[in-house]
């Protein structure tokens, strides 16, 4: 079964707004088997815009990534994160087929 994934890129506007979300957020994640793949780090961006962070989580399936998403504590831990940053986030489904 494919794993699950959410790729988000994210500026934030106010450090000490922004920390209780990224406090809140490991707690919510393990609940539902999510583990940190990237979370910050050295980037290069040769095409396209980016953000200043980068952070990419790894679910057990998609259908796990959504339901953490969708959940409530998650969905409340966003409206502590949206003052003080912008981000841009995608949940997507990994690929679990022959490889090259």
């Amino acid at each position: 079964m494919a794993k699950g994934y959410w790729v988000a890129r994210v500026d934030v506007s106010n450090e000490e707004g922004y920390k209780p979300y990224a406090v809140a957020n490991p707690g919510i994640f393990q609940k539902f088997g999510g583990r940190f793949i990237v979370r910050g780090g050295k980037f290069n961006n040769p095409e396209g815009q980016s953000r200043s962070r980068n952070v990419v989580i790894e679910f057990p399936d998609y259908e796990t990534a959504m339901a953490c998403y969708n959940s409530p504590e998650y969905q409340a831990n966003i409206k502590v994160r949206q003052p003080h940053s912008m981000a841009d986030l995608i949940i997507i489904e990994g690929y679990d087929g022959p490889q090259p």
